[in-house]
């Protein structure tokens, strides 16, 4: 069965119509007839079965049948700071994020940091970015998609008063301890650029209460390194 992320309330009995995006996808491009069944969803919780009632020029509707509260989150609220790279390296980097759960992608610039948005396509790739993340959240079966935020600076950032107090950055740990043990559900993630955070830039994350954690003896690459790291969160935290 087909699943859509659709962007409007959704309720059993109701009669909805579909929105430009998901009719555009489901009954032009798939070529959906009337009686066929989706599953929608709108990161509000949970997801709908719906049938196609009415299918027409430029618009089609559905019935919304039935309600299905099943949520495939991890067990761990992930907040990502990745600095921002070139090409499809980021493309790569959102949609596995996405498919491991998580909650919210915060993009930085930093030192070495080798893209710089102008502001008069900021919100073009902003977008680009975040239909990456529905796209991954319909193929996978995640029910809440998280959000891109615009850039800002890493050291910005490092001072937000609003990051969770388990915080992690994948640097070189010397005392290769487990930085997981003490690890609260609820954690920011850094991860650099593909040329690495500086000395400074890491010294900086510490003295705000970021831990070292080193994923094995490999230097991993920028769109891998949160693949890694999210994959054995959601390890740890299923045994817990």
């Amino acid at each position: 069965m087909n699943r859509f992320y659709i962007e409007t309330e959704l309720h059993t009995g109701n009669t909805i119509e579909l929105t430009e995006t998901v009719f555009h996808h489901w009954v032009r491009v798939l070529r959906a007839k009337e009686q066929e069944q989706a599953t929608f969803f709108n990161g509000k919780g949970g997801e709908y079965i719906v049938t196609l009632t009415e299918i027409n020029k430029k618009n089609a509707f559905v019935s919304v049948d039935h309600f299905d509260s099943t949520d495939r989150t991890p067990p761990f609220n992930a907040l990502l700071g990745q600095v921002m790279s070139k090409g499809d390296r980021m493309d790569y980097a959102i949609q596995k994020a996405t498919e491991l759960g998580v909650k919210t992608i915060q993009l930085l610039t930093s030192e070495r940091c080798e893209m710089r948005l102008r502001y008069d396509r900021d919100q073009k790739k902003l977008d680009h970015w975040q239909s990456i993340a529905i796209a991954a959240c319909e193929q996978c079966g995640m029910n809440s998609v998280p959000e891109i935020l615009a850039p800002i600076p890493l050291n910005e950032w490092l001072k937000s008063e609003e990051l969770p107090p388990s915080r992690f950055v994948l640097a070189p740990n010397k005392d290769q301890e487990n930085v997981l043990l003490n690890s609260t559900p609820d954690l920011a993630l850094l991860i650099g650029p593909e040329g690495g955070l500086s000395e400074a830039e890491i010294k900086a994350a510490n003295q705000n209460h970021f831990q070292n954690w080193c994923i094995g003896d490999r230097v991993l690459r920028t769109e891998t390194a949160p693949v890694v790291a999210l994959s054995v969160l959601n390890y740890h935290f299923s045994i817990k």
